[in-house]
């Protein structure tokens, strides 16, 4: 086989910077990898216990919006807030600016206030439908109520960054079977994001380029279209990893416009489905990694926004978790070779 003459290889990425060891020889063909734990469930719970689906909405914590807004007219997508918040918006936020300024000028160990916003989106009021059972309209909408409620956090000042993510799996973090995401507004900026930035930058400050606008190798390509780019990141940290990236240089995911929403929500589903039906339904993350609100325009040219998508294949190990390197068993270009062979219109 062609993989198995391949030999370890290690690669650097030039958004996160991070350190990815290639070793074929730790896995079989690329092709027999599968989900050992498939979130695909013949027996899904009945309605009345889910409080997500259509008719429980009493059950949940207050609600933020929906869609459509008309209360006489079915909701085909909620925004409620987080029964169980990580962070909470009935805290008051730290002093000085968000905190974020002054906490930069404090060495060593810092505790602040649990202030921020932890948001739930509910995909749709029907348990069994998953988020790419929707149409390409309906994944449009749910990328149009992350960039609304984005757009509201981003108004409130201590607000500085806004993660907007999906578990889908046990494994991967659901703690819900109705097919949701969740979005946490917090007074800070990540450290992650802090080193993307710092990444981006430095390429920026020795190219001139944006490291995602340099991205076009057709060897990792997945599929495009006017508006977007799917990969395999050539420094992928896990297997069949994917990234979904604006082909114009786009730096905040909450300005998208309807077409946009549109061509990325047809784009999304359809690598959802790819995984799905090649990976066994895998455990899944998806995260959109965008810019921190009230960013220098000086770092505009290097602020892209993009969407991860992280199947649950292996655990993470010793190794990576000291290192902060990662072992993938797939080179991305025989992952995307893969992917992008793969018809999913039956």
């Amino acid at each position: 086989m062609a993989e198995a003459s391949r030999t370890s290889e290690a690669r650097r990425d030039a958004v996160f910077g991070r350190w990815v060891v290639f070793s074929p020889a730790r896995s079989r063909r690329p092709t027999d990898l599968k989900s050992h734990n498939p979130t695909n469930n013949p027996s899904p719970a009945p309605k009345p216990s889910c409080p997500f689906c259509a008719g429980r909405e009493s059950e949940c914590a207050p609600q933020i919006f929906r869609v459509p807004p008309e209360d006489a007219l079915p909701w085909r997508i909620r925004v409620i807030e987080n029964l169980y918040p990580a962070l909470r918006r009935d805290v008051e936020p730290p002093e000085g600016s968000g905190g974020e300024a002054d906490a930069e000028e404090v060495p060593g160990e810092l505790a602040l206030s649990g202030f921020g916003f932890h948001d739930v989106v509910i995909e749709t009021p029907s348990h069994e439908v998953r988020l790419w059972d929707l149409e390409g309209e309906g994944v449009r909408d749910v990328l149009l109520a992350y960039a609304a409620r984005a757009r509201q956090l981003g108004e409130h000042p201590a607000v500085k960054y806004v993660q907007v993510f999906k578990n889908h799996g046990a494994s991967a973090g659901a703690s819900m079977a109705h097919s949701h995401s969740q979005m946490l507004g917090t007074p800070f900026v990540p450290p992650s994001v802090k080193s993307r930035f710092n990444c981006m930058k430095e390429v920026f400050d020795k190219s001139g380029n944006c490291s995602l606008c340099e991205i076009s190798s057709k060897d990792i390509l997945i599929s495009e279209t006017p508006n977007f780019s799917a990969i395999v990141p050539f420094a992928a940290s896990y297997p069949f990893e994917i990234w979904i990236i604006p082909r114009q240089h786009l730096s905040y995911f909450h300005e998208i416009d309807q077409d946009k929403a549109l061509d990325l929500g047809s784009l999304l589903k359809l690598m959802l489905q790819k995984l799905s039906k090649q990976l066994n339904d895998p455990p899944f993350n998806f995260m959109i990694h965008s810019t921190p609100f009230g960013l220098s325009s000086s770092c505009l040219p290097y602020a892209h926004w993009f969407v991860q998508i992280v199947p649950q294949l292996s655990v993470i190990g010793g190794f990576e978790l000291g290192s902060g390197c990662y072992i993938n068993p797939v080179f991305p270009e025989d992952a995307a070779k893969i992917l992008r062979e793969l018809d999913c219109s039956t």
